[in-house]
């Protein structure tokens, strides 16, 4: 049997660590991005839910302190158009003595890439007021577009789907 000279052995031995380190390097950055991307897409679909929540959970009472909690969770256009008629919807809370609450709320990643998402929130909630005592609890959905604003997802457009 033919034994190996010494230099081909380290030659072969410095390949082989090569090799493997790149390969560690390669899978070490597919596993981040992959959780990440996961990171990403569960903290995009709370901020959707959580909206979806501050939405339905608004009361004649809290109103100004609801209402600034909404428009915490906006940006853009969106968040422009709700301070721009905030006035008008405190008076509506104002005038209607409106209370609603949320019942169960379920949220899900239509889309996502990169810097937006797309989540379609579906949640039951019940208005209540002094002419509806008891009210009725009712489906609502709204399809959101999230953009992710330093590290916080923020709803950038808001639809209410049938």
């Amino acid at each position: 049997m033919r034994r190996l000279s010494p230099q081909i052995a380290t030659i072969a031995l410095g390949v082989l660590v090569v090799a493997l380190a790149v390969f560690t390097g390669v899978y070490s950055v597919r596993v981040y991005h992959g959780e990440d991307a996961a990171d990403q897409r569960a903290k995009a679909t709370q901020s959707a839910r959580q909206m979806g929540v501050n939405l339905m959970t608004i009361s004649a009472s809290s109103a100004q302190k609801d209402l600034d909690r909404i428009v915490a969770g906006t940006t853009g256009n969106l968040k422009n158009k709700l301070s721009s008629q905030s006035k008008t919807l405190l008076g509506t809370l104002s005038q209607t003595q409106a209370k609603s609450t949320v019942s169960q709320v379920e949220a899900g990643v239509v889309s996502m890439d990169g810097d937006s998402a797309e989540v379609m929130v579906s949640l039951n909630g019940t208005v209540t007021n002094p002419k509806v005592k008891d009210g009725a609890p009712r489906a609502y959905r709204y399809l959101m577009e999230l953009s992710r604003v330093g590290d916080r997802w923020l709803v950038s457009d808001l639809e209410v789907v049938p």
